[in-house]
Formats: structure tokens, C-alpha cells, sequence
């Protein structure tokens, strides 16, 4: 299997300031398809991941699976360890309630800062990938779901006019990335999400600061509740 055979559709991904910066690398393609693997049981804790042999299942060269490894161990999916090269981990439970704790607070106060500074533009912006969200909500369509959701978190560190607040959140949901990815497989999440981010639009919308930070809050501890739930059935 090639790794387009993987990952269909690559979507532009956004700087903190609002530009793109292109298509999706094949390192990001592999990291997510990896961490798919990994998160759902497909491949197991203490399993290898040899680059050759990672190369020729994705028919690629070894440079973008070894930056594929070196994220997933920043996410702690997988551990480098010596003699052994890159091995499948599982972040300890108290490791990963760290990640999903920051992760929470950082998206808070990006919320909050767009609710008082996001531009008129950028509101109308919000509103229509929300409009989209509930579209792909209502016709079950999963994986495309799952981009546009990234597209409407990037919207809202965009909108918090603080590009170093952004960056760090940024950086921060590499590490969660494959467990909020995880959580979209549990039955009805969809519409879970989607209601769930309507309060922090409508908390945005009214300029509501503190509406909007509680709101975000809330969605990140509601996303590691559904990874948990998930976790526990793979």
C-alpha cells in the first residue's frame, strides 16, 4: 500500500498568521496514518518500526518516514530506544491527561482572545466552517469532517491575534492529534462535536471572552473523555 493509498486527500495546512504554508507533507500523511495504526490497535505497544520496512509498505523514501518517527515519538506514540530503534508506545494515562490538561487551557485562551479580537471577516469565516461542520455532521462523513474541524481550531488560534499563544497550541496538538482523531470513531461523536463547538461559536460571536474560554475548555475535556471510552473498546 503506498501512502496515498493511505491518506486520499491532502489539506493545506495553516501558519499562526493565517497563511498557508501548501499541501500537507508526505512526513504528516505518514504520521497520521501511523498513528491511526497505532491508536486502534493495529499495531501493538512494543512493536518495531523499522524505516526500510515502513519505506516499502508506503513506497517511499526513508526521509519522510524517519521525520514521520521523530513526531511520533514528540506525541508519545512511539519511543526511540537505543540498539532497538523506533518501537509502538502508549503514553501512561497521567502522561496523557497532561497533554489533553494543556491542551485545553492553551485552546481556552485562544477562544477567549477571539471572541474579543477575531475581525468581522474572519467571524463570517468561523460561521461557515461551523455551517460545514454541521453539514458533514448530518451526513455522517466522517474523514472529511475530521479536516475541516482542523481548518475551524486553526480559524479560532488565527482569530486570537496572538501568534505565539497560537504557535504553542499548535505544537501542542501534534503531540494530541492521534487521540482526537481517535475519539471521531465512537458512535454518534459527530454530533457530540458539533454541539459542542456551536457554544463556542455563539461565545465568540457574542464577544464573550469568558463564554468562550469555558466553552473550549469544556470541548478538549470532552474529547478526552470520548478517547478514553474509546480506548477502552480497542
Amino acid at each position: 500500500m503506498s501512502v496515498n493509498d493511505a491518506a486520499p486527500e491532502r489539506t493545506a495546512a495553516v501558519r499562526p498568521n493565517g497563511r498557508e504554508t501548501g499541501k500537507v507533507t508526505l512526513a504528516e500523511e505518514l504520521r497520521l496514518q501511523l498513528a491511526d495504526d497505532i491508536v486502534r490497535g493495529a499495531l501493538a505497544p512494543g512493536a518495531p518500526l523499522d524505516e526500510s520496512d515502513l519505506a516499502r509498505r508506503f513506497n517511499v523514501s526513508r526521509t519522510p518516514v524517519r521525520e514521520a518517527l521523530r513526531q511520533l515519538v514528540a506525541s508519545g506514540l512511539v519511543e526511540a530506544q537505543p540498539h532497538r530503534g523506533a518501537v509502538v508506545a502508549r503514553p501512561d494515562a497521567e502522561r496523557l491527561n497532561s497533554m489533553f490538561e494543556a491542551m485545553a487551557e492553551l485552546e481556552a485562551l485562544c477562544a477567549g482572545f477571539a471572541a474579543e479580537r477575531m475581525p468581522p471577516a474572519e467571524r463570517r469565516g468561523l460561521e461557515a466552517l461551523h455551517e460545514q461542520l454541521r453539514l458533514l455532521s448530518h451526513a455522517g462523513d466522517a474523514p472529511r469532517y475530521l479536516q475541516v474541524n482542523e481548518q475551524f481550531h486553526n480559524a479560532i488560534y488565527v482569530g486570537s491575534r496572538n501568534t505565539y499563544v497560537a504557535e504553542m497550541t499548535l505544537a501542542t496538538r501534534v503531540r494530541v492529534q492521534p487521540f482526537r482523531r481517535a475519539q471521531f470513531r465512537n458512535l454518534g461523536r459527530l454530533a457530540k462535536s458539533q454541539a459542542e463547538h456551536d457554544r463556542v461559536v455563539v461565545a465568540i460571536m457574542r464577544g464573550d471572552r469568558n463564554g468562550a474560554a469555558a466553552a473550549m475548555r469544556d470541548h478538549i475535556e470532552l474529547v478526552r473523555d470520548e478517547y478514553e471510552i474509546y480506548a477502552v473498546s480497542v
